[in-house]
């Protein structure tokens, strides 16, 4: 408030003045205002009851086989990106490679103020329309990843586990999971039977530490699904569950026969599909946020 005053009083002296190096410093300092109110205003937005916390992001490939793999392991690229441009520090939990190329599956931990609410939308499925780098003959291909996205909730979780619930399976670790990723079969993999949810973790160096990491994830995504049958609006925190295919897609990112990346829900859309691939993804972050 006391810079808005300043630039008040800075005008009134420029009506006086008409000098025209003041002017020039009156327009930068209005952008800069202009910025700041957007990013207060951003932030107003961000008032969901886990929007502040920690979160955790998954990628699974879906229809495409070995393309939908490689396409996985470009929007892994894309988040881990966009995590480092926010200051936000990314722990992999668990990074299963794909049989010929990118990834069968993904989870990270992206630690930050506001991470969960800035990703939250992202959840869904996300199309490429691309030339194919595995196909001989060069033809065109459509893959699709989905996005899942879960807060990290550290109190008021009263969700209670079953034991009789759970199918707890142990594997070895594999992929590029981050430094220090354990190469004995500690990695957990537990199914909560009643509801199908699958989660998995790998980052820790005993499976006792790994079996914990993967409880505590299993319990946020419980207490989400709670929420979501107590306010009947499966779209509030989590979302729809859809098919991991054609026409199902919240984003689309097509590198042929042109460029192009559009979000199907508000309509926004670059030609800058390379940036976007590079992380820059906040035009589609606040665009959602805003028509929420």
């Amino acid at each position: 408030m006391r810079r808005v005053e300043d630039d008040l009083e800075f005008v009134d002296l420029l009506e006086l003045e008409k000098d025209e190096n003041s002017l020039q410093e009156l327009e930068q300092e209005t952008v800069a205002i202009e910025q700041k109110v957007e990013e207060v205003s951003l932030l107003l937005l961000l008032n969901g009851p886990y929007d502040k916390n920690d979160c955790i992001l998954e990628i699974h490939p879906g229809a495409g086989g070995t393309e939908s793999c490689d396409w996985a392991l470009m929007l892994y690229r894309m988040y881990t990106r966009w995590c480092e441009k926010k200051k936000y520090k990314v722990e992999v939990l668990d990074y299963q490679d794909g049989e010929e190329a990118g990834i069968k599956s993904v989870a990270i931990r992206i630690k930050g103020t506001n991470a969960y609410g800035y990703l939250k939308n992202e959840k869904g499925v996300h199309r490429l329309v691309r030339l194919s780098p595995f196909d001989s003959n060069n033809r065109r291909h459509t893959s699709f990843a989905s996005i899942e996205v879960t807060p990290e909730i550290e109190q008021d979780n009263d969700i209670e586990i079953d034991e009789k619930d759970l199918k707890i399976d142990v594997y070895r670790s594999t992929g590029a999971g981050g430094q220090g990723v354990n190469t004995t079969d500690s990695a957990v993999r537990i199914t909560h039977l009643p509801t199908k949810i699958v989660v998995t973790c790998q980052n820790e160096r005993s499976q006792i530490q790994n079996k914990e990491q993967a409880l505590k994830v299993l319990k946020n995504k419980l207490l989400i699904k709670k929420l979501e049958e107590q306010e009947q609006e499966l779209n509030a925190i989590k979302g729809d569950q859809m098919n991991i295919n054609f026409g199902s897609q919240i984003r689309s990112y097509v590198l042929h026969p042109y460029s192009m990346v559009k979000d199907h829900r508000t309509n926004v859309e670059t030609s800058s599909v390379g940036k976007v691939l590079d992380g820059d993804i906040d035009m589609f972050i606040e665009a959602n946020l805003k028509n929420k």
